[in-house]
């Protein structure tokens, strides 16, 4: 029966080269004598100082077909998290079928308004992709892809640190590449997405009945920033204190369900109101019909809604633990939400029963909710490979 073999390891060694050779050699015994047909790559520290060396290492000692991955605040990998410090996380894959292609997309024209370099899409599959946050136009990008391969995951993370010259570092093959995103598209391998996006739902479901673009003008007929006083002045006292470190508009992207759970929810911050109009701007195109509900930030939530993602994702896969897992969370998560150091990583160890598994804290994350991929904040984005 064809497979996909997958092995993870993390090195905190202060020499580039040589903390690349032991995790990508950790990686290498997970192939069980398999090609390294992909190895990504998440890397911080002083390996930004010399990410060549790095690179340089991963390929000594896996031979990998293709390398992608970029400079991380933190990485992740074997049930913890190394938030900050020098640390290199190395996941390597072997396919049986299937293949991979990676990339190297730019912003290009005038404006930046064209993108060069993103692959065919047609077939199915997923993308991973991993941009710089300011030289390419994620949201809009991923806006693209929704309309060109509708259905398709994306999954991924902004790179979170650059080189000590202050240019991006996005690795490619044997390059460090300074501008727009790599990635990696998979055909005919198994990828499915979980999304834990650490926003708990706050008052009831309301009915957005005037909007234009970012704006809401009326909730369940009345001024937006009216309703809105209204249902935050019925919350309880633990509710209300959630709300009271920031508020979060979560909008419905699929519709039509009897009831809405927490993955139906595309959750953005409350950008400001105005107080004569009485509208609400948020960090989404809104429109009439849209069914939204407020949230807010909270650790226990996030901590359930990363278990339930990942207890789905196992049932999806029959009970068996994924051959592997990449996992990019937000680097506002870590032991700054949770109080406690490794939550994200021990949580993925735990339920995946110790699949192999890496990551990196991302300066934003990308990840689907109701068949659309977005980029998201304080979330957790986990790409599985099945067995």
């Amino acid at each position: 029966m064809p497979k996909v073999r997958v092995g993870a390891g993390v090195s905190t060694q202060p020499d580039a080269r040589v903390g690349a050779i032991e995790a990508a050699a950790a990686a290498r015994e997970g192939l069980a004598g398999g090609p390294a047909d992909l190895a990504v790559v998440f890397a911080s520290g002083v390996h930004l100082a010399a990410p060549e060396a790095t690179l340089e290492g991963v390929h000594e000692a896996l031979l990998p077909a293709q390398v992608v991955g970029c400079g991380a605040g933190g990485v992740l990998g074997d049930g913890r998290e190394l938030e900050d410090g020098t640390a290199v996380a190395v996941w390597a894959a072997s396919f049986d079928e299937g293949s991979v292609e990676t990339f190297h997309a730019r912003a290009v024209g005038e404006d930046d308004t064209a993108i060069d370099g993103l692959p065919d899409l047609a077939g199915g599959g997923a993308l991973l992709l991993l941009p710089d946050p300011y030289s390419f136009p994620t949201d809009r990008v991923l806006s693209s892809l929704a309309v060109a391969a509708p259905g398709m995951p994306v999954v991924g993370g902004l790179a979170s640190a650059r080189t000590l010259e202050g240019s991006s570092a996005l690795f490619l093959g044997d390059r460090v590449v300074a501008e727009g995103a790599v990635g990696v598209r998979f055909r005919g391998i198994d990828l499915l997405p979980c999304m834990s996006q650490g926003a708990a739902p706050v008052g009831p479901e309301l009915t957005i009945t005037a909007a234009d673009g970012h704006l809401i003008h009326e909730l369940a007929g009345m001024p937006a920033l009216e309703k809105v006083k209204e249902v935050v002045g019925a919350l309880g006292g633990r509710e209300r204190t959630l709300v009271g470190e920031g508020l979060l508009v979560g909008t419905v992207i699929d519709g039509g369900k009897p009831e809405y759970g927490p993955g139906d929810f595309l959750v953005r911050g409350l950008l400001g109101a105005d107080p004569d109009t009485g509208a609400l701007a948020v960090g989404a195109a809104v429109r009439p019909g849209q069914v939204i509900r407020l949230h807010a930030r909270d650790a226990a939530s996030a901590d359930r809604d990363l278990q339930r993602a990942l207890d789905f994702g196992m049932v999806a896969l029959g009970g068996e633990p994924p051959a592997g897992a990449l996992c990019f969370s937000c680097n506002g998560r870590g032991q700054g939400m949770f109080g406690a150091p490794d939550h994200d990583a021990a949580a993925l160890d735990a339920v995946l029963r110790g699949a192999p598994t890496a990551g990196f804290f991302a300066a934003g994350e990308i990840g689907p909710v109701g068949g659309e991929s977005f980029l998201h904040g304080f979330t957790a984005t986990v790409a599985l490979f099945a067995p």
